[in-house]
């Protein structure tokens, strides 16, 4: 992927975030950022999508959440920060979409049937909750995002995304005037680029030439005069197409998480498994201590197997090969106890956590500076899908004159 590919993600405001987060999404949302052009939102809807009768908790919810954000790395000054409520325009697209979307699309979507087994004390028999998935790919195709940052279980909803952009250029993407708008668009490049770009467009069209059409989409994605739109009608005039509207998105896997619960299971709010980023020294190292061990070491001079131990899966994540063999060799000998062999975890912990809970104290003594970062963003942010809409509306008819 290059340096001006657009990544979106977001996740839904449960307030203070805990480790599982940490090694899940947030080191990978820092990593992205220095790479891509990187929008990160608050998915403050599609909370109510499942808590639309506990919507007291929304806004604590979301500044715990931005500030965890802000602590563990992620840079205003490389990404963009928002939040989806804010920006009204993901709202409209999902309305639009909705008007073509067809109804069995999103009853086949996996996690619908699952959520409803899951939370079946919640009804979810709901409009919102149906087509959520549906607002997701609004999420994603107001910004036109190149790729998406999901679990393997997520994948579905990026698929589901693709097929609703492919549906919309289907039926929209015969833009009135196309030709002359893309060779205006050209001229935009400046008289050097612009006749580069006819040259291997010629090439490409006339001889099919691969290599001029690699060219030429280096050359697109290096514009940065242009905006979104004419780039897109460029890449279609380029192939002979039409514009493409809305760009398919790709799923961007990340590594499955690591990160064990306090009990072995994923660490995860529902289970009270979790360890907050935020959590004091004295709760964490107390919090490990008690962590549940290999139930076969009933006596200190018991041999244990850390296969079976929780603990042992901690390990994996914070102990380098040394440890881990030390592990090993002490608790099958049991020349080691349980909280000897814990004691590298709580101190790889602490360490992991201190920087980000000091930089969460300077935001939470200045939650003025956090409201900034997160308005700057939205300006942003809703810039940019407005670019969106105004194509989307022109494209159905909506703009009278």
């Amino acid at each position: 992927m290059s340096q001006s590919q657009r990544i979106l993600s977001g996740m839904r405001p449960t307030g203070h975030l805990h480790l599982g987060h940490l090694h899940g999404v947030l080191n990978n949302w820092v990593q992205l950022q220095h790479e891509h052009n990187c929008f990160f939102f608050v998915a403050d809807w599609h909370a109510l999508t499942t808590h639309y009768d506990s919507t007291e908790v929304i806004e604590n919810s979301v500044w715990d959440m931005v500030i965890d954000w802000l602590a563990a790395g992620i840079n205003p000054g490389e990404s963009t920060l928002f939040i989806q409520s804010h920006i009204p325009e993901h709202a409209e697209l999902h309305l639009l979409l909705s008007m073509m979307t067809p109804l069995s699309w999103l009853e086949r979507v996996p996690s619908y049937k699952d959520q409803q087994l899951k939370l079946k004390e919640k009804d979810l028999a709901t409009y919102g909750f149906l087509g959520y998935p549906l607002l997701q790919s609004a999420d994603i195709l107001a910004y036109r995002a190149d790729c998406v940052p999901v679990g393997e279980d997520q994948v579905a909803h990026i698929e589901l995304t693709r097929e609703v952009a492919r549906r919309f250029n289907h039926l929209y993407g015969r833009e009135t005037g196309f030709e002359a708008k893309a060779e205006a668009a050209a001229k935009k490049m400046g008289k050097k680029n612009a006749k580069l770009y006819k040259t291997l467009r010629k090439r490409f069209q006339e001889r099919g030439d691969s290599v001029a059409l690699a060219t030429a989409h280096a050359l697109l994605e290096a514009q940065q005069n242009i905006s979104l739109g004419d780039k897109e009608r460029l890449f279609g005039y380029l192939e002979g197409v039409g514009k493409v509207l809305l760009p398919e998105p790709q799923p961007l896997l990340t590594p499955a998480a690591r990160m064990p619960g306090l009990d072995g299971q994923k660490m995860s709010k529902s289970y009270n498994n979790t360890i907050s980023l935020r959590e004091s020294s004295e709760q964490i190292s107390k919090k490990l201590r008690t962590m549940p061990t290999d139930p076969a070491r009933i006596r200190r001079t018991d041999a244990g197997e850390p296969q079976k131990c929780p603990v042992w899966q901690m390990h994996q994540v914070y102990s380098n090969d040394a440890v881990k063999a030390w592990v090993q060799q002490g608790c099958h000998s049991a020349s080691i106890g349980c909280l000897d062999c814990k004691q590298p975890i709580i101190d790889a912990v602490l360490k992991e956590l201190q920087p980000i809970q000091q930089r969460a104290k300077a935001y939470q003594q200045d939650k003025e500076a956090v409201q900034s970062i997160i308005a700057l963003g939205c300006e942003k942010a809703r810039d940019t899908a407005r670019e969106t809409l105004e194509d989307v509306r022109a494209a159905m008819g909506l703009i009278y004159h």
